[in-house]
């Protein structure tokens, strides 16, 4: 399909752009919440030495909503069962509104970061038992584990600072990594309980997390500030430091800092922002692949010669705005994941409204798939299939790796957002408190 093809009465129907400036909200956000307070209630895990049967699902992040819909990893991507992901929303409400500066943050992430929503799940990721699912909530500013099998809180993590954002599961899934995007600090967690294992400073805005080399590094990209309308080229100096940390996923000490504005300038990319959002790793390690602000395509890095080899320009949807300010926290696509056989990326391109398969040795892409508002990519149990989360229509959407082509959609809930790979016992279907 041309990008033609998408048209303004095609294209499937788009939900509000960012709010830049919403004021008038603010009067009816100051009403402090009545509903009653109760208490979050750690529980306890599997018995020592209970070895449970488990099941392969997807966990999809309803951000608006605050809940998580787990879906089968595979096929038919059917809904098995629904988690809400702020059990204790009326606690934090209520901790919310009566601390001014919190309330400033909060009301701040709905106008600019949540489109005039609140931001109630970002990511998630099950621990290795299928025990819980673990979820960093930007407007509460914490993470949490939720017990799947009671739906009740088994800790509670603040994060430094107002808002927490990406996260990344060690592979060996004991450890978390999560961004406290407005401390510019990485918090590294025990998902069993809670406790910090240790922190590292980042640039402005920490984003994306990734572990790599076997779970030794941990790779941080900042974005800097992406919630101003001060978006036009000559105005980038205005978003910050943006950089990527390496460190030492035991020690947490520096490793590498890379500036990725040298090497753009170096390849001739100027044009380019620097700000880094989703990326993805070939299965070697050698070569990451990554989105940047502002651009329709996705950039090809050598790490070990430390320099951009290539730069993909995808199309444009021809009824998307030129405005960068009306472009979701400046990310015109946004969504990247790769094939396990590293020989294809699934690209989501969140304001062209579709999503396509790339060759990675010619960089050529496949048919594009209209989708709406798609937020992030990435890749079913089977490895055969990309998932894309349509976040304007509400709905997750498979795309075959080896056709390019779309399988199945299945309604989720408000804004989907991430969709991670985890595990739940074999025969769950949802909280018993559900």
């Amino acid at each position: 399909m041309s990008p033609h093809a998408l048209s303004s009465d095609a294209r499937p129907s788009r939900r509000s752009r960012p709010v830049r400036a919403a004021v008038g909200t603010l009067a009816a956000a100051l009403v402090l919440p009545l509903a009653a307070v109760a208490p979050a209630a750690a529980t306890a895990g599997p018995a020592p030495g209970h070895v449970r049967a488990l099941r392969e699902v997807m966990f999809v992040g309803n951000n608006w909503d605050g809940t998580a819909d787990v879906i089968r990893s595979t096929g038919d991507l059917a809904r098995i069962g629904r988690v809400n992901v702020v059990p204790d929303k009326d606690q934090r409400l209520t901790e919310i509104y009566l601390n001014p500066v919190k309330l400033a943050y909060f009301l701040g992430i709905r106008l600019g970061p949540g489109e005039g929503h609140d931001q109630f799940v970002d990511d998630m990721y099950s621990t290795p038992d299928g025990s819980a699912v673990v979820v960093s909530r930007p407007s509460f500013a914490d993470v949490v584990s939720i017990d799947l099998a009671t739906g009740r809180i088994n800790w509670r993590f603040p994060v430094s600072g107002y808002r927490s954002d990406h996260m990344a599961l060690s592979p060996d899934g004991t450890r978390v990594a999560v961004s406290a995007s407005t401390s510019n600090t990485v918090h590294v967690l025990d998902v069993r309980t809670g406790a910090q294992l240790g922190s590292f400073a980042t640039g402005d805005k920490p984003h994306e997390n990734l572990f790599t080399d076997g779970g030794r590094r941990i790779w941080n990209m900042s974005i800097g500030e992406v919630n101003t309308a001060l978006d036009a080229p000559w105005l980038d100096w205005t978003k910050g430091d943006r950089r990527i940390t390496v460190v030492d996923a035991d020690t947490f000490a520096p490793v590498r800092v890379i500036d990725m504005r040298e090497r753009l300038d170096a390849a001739g990319r100027s044009d380019l922002s620097d700000a880094i959002r989703p990326a993805a790793f070939t299965p070697d390690g050698s070569t990451l692949y990554f989105q940047v602000s502002f651009f329709n395509g996705l950039v090809e890095y050598d790490v070990a010669a430390d320099r951009i080899t290539r730069v993909k320009t995808l199309p444009k949807n021809p009824a998307t705005s030129e405005d960068r300010t009306t472009w979701v926290n400046d990310s015109r696509h946004h969504g990247l994941s790769m094939s396990p056989a590293g020989d294809k990326l699934c690209v989501a391109g969140t304001m062209d409204d579709y999503a396509t398969v790339v060759d990675r040795a010619t960089l050529q892409e496949g048919p594009l798939v209209p989708a709406s508002k798609p937020y992030w990519a990435t890749v079913s149990g089977d490895g055969t299939a990309c998932v894309i989360s349509e976040s304007g229509a509400d709905q997750v959407t498979a795309i075959d790796f080896a056709t390019g082509r779309k399988t199945v959609s299945v309604p989720v809930g408000d804004h989907p957002q991430r969709v991670r790979l985890g595990h739940v016992p074999a025969d769950w279907t949802g909280p018993s408190g559900a």
